[in-house]
């Protein structure tokens, strides 16, 4: 590596980069030695395996598959194997009698001839097991980490491995969306899609909850825990299988039928994608394939997270690289996504894992020997491979730390993700709810926190994350609501002081991150209409139970109860910026965040955005700066009937402009601006921005 590093490979852009953050300049031999890694990296894999297409393409491969002959191709790599055989029930389960033959680097490889029939050897649905016998001499029985379909079987603690190779496959009858440029992601999970506390189908997604998202605007669905993971209650993020669509909601063609159907609505679809980490079982899992810890993980310490209890991956390792390229490749390839959501990012960037770890911004803490170079190459490889092959797919970082270029052209220097998620928006949301009285919100310090990113890396914001609607933490409904959303949701009951701040609040919050905080959205799937339950999966503490694993979609249909109000406006807020495309436009331009008022208001996509979040104030004939002048109308009221407000505003007023300038704005116009309310005006002059 370090021959590498004095060697050096330019970064073809780092002085865009630079030029763009003058502040990253003394970091420029990092990105000098990062980028030299990388294209050591893709150039060795050109060299030794005849390129990244066919290096990243190793699920043909490995495991097993057919050959055009019938026969059955099986190969593993298990490097401290002492001996490999294949067993099942095609061999009436003889543990020794298909032995694999020991290839160099650790590879096993294994011919099965077809049947008598001339037909694949091993039949679709049939079970199958690894033996490995380990250098002690123990003789173990493992899934293939290649294995396309594991399920739990009757009563079995463990899951099976399963030939997945059906006489009719799934065929895929519509095309991939092309990539939006405003995204506004639906986060989803397939198996608490339904009102019923049981673990609900592909099926059921596809056809009762795919329309709805349709309904509300979202144009993405990101869905989590697709990949198989034993525990259900580890809400997806403890993988067991990575090559396994999870057998708990239904079959492999069921998951590409779902994604076949989004693509009809013009959805595009993405995976919560788990690299980060894998489960630590062993029976069932990844973990000691071949009897030692070192199989795909860092031996020791180093490959176990101390707060997960689960197996960190070695991203050095070459066939660690051909399993998780392989692994991205597949998904796409195989089921139709369109790109992916990187769970866990922040862990994979530290050697600590960001455990423990405030990260404040300065730069120092993004550079030096605390950064895994190993897993950022990986990290950048994965992009560059995504985009190379694949160039309508997005990809997602979940990063706490703010590492700077992350979202940068790899070209640049970059890690080559498309967007970063907005993690401190939520948090702010949170704290403010939790610590301040209403009078007490700091203006400035929320558009801070929804304005303050990197210049030109895109990010995705969020009001609210999945964590907050599991048991134990609180969505911003329940923050706002309470135990009074059981009993004073129906539009019969009095509308309680709770209620309506809830019910206005819950809107204007959603709105202003929607607008203001990033250049795409992202809601988890219930909170657009504010669901009054917690999230809590079966597990030994509440006796195993399915009743809170569910999402009660009929509340927001059912027109006695006030959830409605908040699904309106949800769907109308998605609707309007499909409309005139805010997320895909520049950063908006603030004008004005007054903190005795409790005013926010900014310009974005030739729409003004007006908040007033003054608990009781309201401001006649308020002066708001415009930059366009012309005719303004009321776009979307948060104040209107069928979304639960008070109709305080006539929405056929129509407000001029002057040539006053105001707030750094060469035009105004008069506002009546109602507390608690938000509203967006248009310029009915000026043209829509196609998105």
């Amino acid at each position: 590596m370090a021959a590498a590093v004095a060697r050096g490979v330019s970064v073809p852009e780092l002085p865009r980069l630079l030029a763009r953050d003058p502040y990253l300049a003394p970091f420029a031999p990092d990105f000098q030695r990062r980028y030299t890694l990388f294209h050591d990296r893709l150039k060795n894999i050109e060299e030794n395996e005849g390129g990244l297409d066919t290096f990243s393409k190793s699920y043909k491969t490995f495991g097993v598959n057919r050959l055009v002959d019938g026969r059955l191709y099986c190969k593993e790599w298990a490097p401290e194997a002492e001996a490999v055989f294949l067993t099942g029930d095609f061999n009436g389960w003889n543990p020794f009698s298909h032995p694999y033959k020991k290839m160099d680097y650790g590879k096993w490889e294994l011919f099965i001839p077809p049947g008598q029939d001339g037909f694949s050897p091993v039949s679709h649905g049939s079970k199958l097991k690894v033996v490995i016998r380990s250098k002690n001499g123990e003789i173990l029985y493992r899934i293939s980490p290649w294995a396309k379909y594991v399920a739990r079987v009757d009563s079995n603690v463990n899951y099976d491995w399963i030939h997945w190779e059906p006489p009719l496959p799934y065929l895929r009858k519509h095309p991939q969306p092309k990539k939006p440029k405003s995204l506004r992601i639906y986060e989803s999970h397939v198996g608490i899609a339904s009102p019923e506390g049981k673990v609900a189908s592909y099926k059921n997604f596809t056809y009762n909850i795919l329309p709805k998202i349709k309904d509300l605007g979202y144009n993405c669905v990101q869905l989590m825990a697709i990949m198989e993971h034993a525990y259900y209650a580890s809400f997806g993020y403890q993988i067991t299988s990575f090559f396994a669509a999870s057998s708990r909601y239904g079959t492999p063609d069921d998951l590409k039928e779902l994604i076949d159907i989004a693509h009809s609505l013009g959805i595009t679809v993405l995976l919560d994608v788990v690299h980060s980490h894998a489960s630590n079982n062993s029976e069932d899992g990844l973990n000691k394939f071949d009897g030692t810890d070192s199989c795909f993980f860092h031996s020791g310490p180093r490959g176990t997270h101390s707060l997960w209890d689960s197996r960190l991956f070695d991203y050095s390792n070459w066939e660690v690289l051909r399993f998780l390229l392989s692994n991205l490749r597949w998904w796409i390839e195989e089921y139709g996504f369109d790109g992916f959501r990187f769970d866990g990012v922040t862990s994979m960037l530290y050697h600590n894992h960001g455990i423990g770890t405030g990260f404040s911004g300065d730069y120092h803490e993004y550079f030096g020997l605390h950064v895994d170079e190993d897993a950022l190459i990986y990290l950048i490889m994965a992009n560059h491979m995504i985009h190379l092959l694949h160039p309508e797919s997005i990809t997602v970082a979940e990063d706490v730390s703010g590492m700077p270029a992350l979202c940068c052209p790899i070209a640049q220097g970059g890690g080559g993700f498309d967007y970063r998620l907005a993690m401190a928006i939520p948090d702010k949301w949170i704290q403010i709810i939790k610590e301040l009285k209403d009078e007490d919100w700091n203006m400035g310090n929320i558009v801070h926190t929804l304005t303050n990113r990197r210049y030109e890396e895109k990010y995705i914001a969020y009001a609210e994350s999945h964590d907050q609607a599991l048991v134990g933490d609180k969505t911003l409904a329940f923050r706002l609501m309470d135990a009074e959303m059981y009993t004073n949701m129906s539009v019969h009951s009095a509308l309680t002081p709770v209620i309506d701040r809830g019910i206005q609040l819950h809107k204007m919050i959603r709105l202003i991150t929607h607008a203001l905080g990033g250049e795409g959205y992202l809601n988890f799937m219930g909170n657009e209409f504010g669901h009054p339950e917690w999230l809590d999966f079966p597990r030994k503490g509440n006796n195993e139970s399915y009743h809170y694993a569910r999402r009660q979609f009929h509340l927001a249909d059912d027109h006695i109860l006030r959830y409605r109000f908040l699904n309106a406006f949800d769907r109308d807020m998605n609707k309007l910026e499909e409309r005139f495309g805010w997320l895909a436009s520049p950063p908006a331009f603030v004008t004005e965040n007054h903190e005795s008022n409790k005013v926010i208001i900014f310009e974005r996509a030739n729409l003004i955005f007006i908040f007033n979040f003054h608990p009781s104030k309201s401001y006649t004939e308020y002066r708001v700066g415009a930059e366009t002048p012309g005719k303004y109308k009321i776009a979307l009221d948060s104040d209107a009937p069928e979304y639960g407000g008070h109709q305080r505003l006539d929405h056929n007023t129509e407000y001029f402009t002057e040539q006053y300038s105001h707030n750094y704005r060469s035009n105004s116009l008069l506002v009546y601006i109602p507390s608690r309310v938000a509203i967006v005006l248009q310029n009915m002059d000026e043209g829509m921005i196609p998105n």
